[in-house]
């Protein structure tokens, strides 16, 4: 308890120093993820990734030591060199973009591997300290390092601030923004620059791996939640940093499992994890895009449909006699005994909502059925209608059709299919452009 309280007090200086990296890279990766996310550039962040591994080899054949920012620089040019590679193979022959980001991961990081086994056999290979940029090292930051993240950071957001109305435009309509005499190509490029610039920043404390998850991660849990730009581009932003944060804090206070990690539990994997189990809690929890919205709307909609089949069987059964307060019974709607319980559940619900009346087997629509069950009726025939004088479907075709769609018309359209049939329907429940179907509840 005391350590966690000294790290969160944030008492000990080098775990100042990794939080603020982890942090603030976390939030940089959601702002730019956003964007890599919507335009469909987020495999390009790996391909980058595993790029900057030769990049890294041939920054420390130049310079001779272990130099961070030279390591940094190298794998910059490597990462855009890779991006250039996909642009071109897209652009210049017949491979998909998918193909090509897959040839630049393979051959970059194959490269990679090869130049850092030649400067792990030499005698001074192991200072190169190839393997934190490989598989991540945040604990291993110094002042300096944390420093440089923040100021990629802090460059990073005042850049998207700068060009966010460009940038919009580009990621939603580009083709709009060519026609409207857009710089569209230098605004994409200046795209691929921002998520360059990101991954390369993030090796340090996630690595060549894993640094593609932290980019896009936290952009798609964002996506959950909202359909605004600005409040997606805030959630990913919260939700890197709140990884950042929260993967420094597990791996700084959770203890290690004797004789399993002898070196505690590694910085970059827990920030990944934190961020996957953000992104999980989005998928099933979001209100408007979770699975579990989802399913609540599927169900509730099942049920509607249910309900409004039985009103208008009901309707379509007693439309002959003219009395739609006459009695009927479940079987008179194909609904009888001899049928699975299921059918019967729609009864029960339309009783308990007020729509209908039991007694003795009998059912009775109410005023307020009544009103309902004529709506639903009016809206399949206005579709059928229109189907039939607008579409030259035969009117014996255009039930099934009509049945699907009356349930979700709202009533803009119900207004629309009004004013396109004036003067064609009376007002009120038109009567039915074929012979009334044999009803069955769904």
């Amino acid at each position: 308890m005391s350590e966690l309280l000294r790290l969160i007090t944030l008492q000990d200086p080098n775990t100042r120093v990794v939080l603020l990296g982890t942090a603030a890279l976390g939030v940089a990766a959601g702002l730019v993820g956003s964007f890599a996310v919507l335009r469909r550039r987020a495999l390009i962040g790996d391909a980058v990734a595993h790029a900057a591994l030769p990049g890294l080899c041939v920054a420390y054949f130049v310079v001779g030591d272990r130099s961070f920012p030279a390591f940094l620089a190298g794998a910059l040019a490597a990462g855009v060199l890779a991006a250039a590679f996909v642009a071109v193979v897209k652009a210049r022959t017949r491979i998909k973009e998918d193909a090509a980001i897959a040839i630049a991961i393979g051959g970059f990081f194959g490269l990679g591997i090869v130049l850092s086994r030649i400067i792990q056999n030499q005698p001074t290979g192991n200072r190169a300290g190839l393997d934190s940029f490989i598989f991540g090292k945040a604990a291993s930051m110094v002042g300096s390092d944390a420093t440089f993240i923040f100021a990629v950071a802090l460059t990073i957001t005042l850049v998207v601030a700068l060009l966010y109305k460009e940038l919009k435009l580009t990621v939603f309509d580009r083709d709009f923004a060519v026609a409207q005499g857009w710089p569209a190509l230098a605004i994409d490029l200046a795209l691929m620059t921002l998520i360059c610039v990101c991954t390369v920043a993030g090796l340090p404390a996630v690595g060549v791996v894993l640094v593609v998850a932290l980019l896009v991660i936290p952009a798609v849990a964002a996506r959950f939640w909202t359909n605004r730009l600005p409040t997606m581009l805030l959630l990913a932003a919260l939700f890197g940093g709140a990884s950042g944060l929260l993967g420094t804090v597990l791996s700084a206070t959770l203890p290690a499992p004797a004789g399993v990690l002898s070196r505690g539990w590694p910085t970059g994997p827990l920030v990944v994890l934190c961020a996957s189990a953000l992104f999980l809690v989005s998928l099933l929890a979001a209100p408007k895009r979770g699975l579990l919205a989802d399913l609540v709307r599927r169900v509730r909609l099942r049920r509607r449909i249910a309900i409004q089949n039985l009103l208008r069987d009901a309707y379509e059964h007693l439309e002959p006699r003219g009395d739609f307060g006459a009695a009927f019974r479940a079987a008179d709607l194909g609904a009888g005994p001899a049928h699975h319980d299921e059918p019967r559940r729609p009864f029960e619900r339309a009783e308990a909502l007020g729509l209908i009346q039991s007694a003795a087997g009998e059912y009775r629509l109410t005023g307020q059925g009544q009103a309902a069950a004529a709506r639903t009726v009016r809206a399949h025939r206005l579709w059928e209608l229109y189907l039939i004088h607008h579409a030259d479907i035969a009117p014996d075709h255009v039930d099934r059709d009509a049945d699907r769609l009356e349930h979700v018309l709202p009533p803009e359209v119900l207004a629309e299919l009004e004013a396109r049939l004036e003067g064609q329907v009376p007002p009120g429940v038109p009567a039915s452009p074929h012979a009334l179907r044999g009803s069955a509840l769904s």
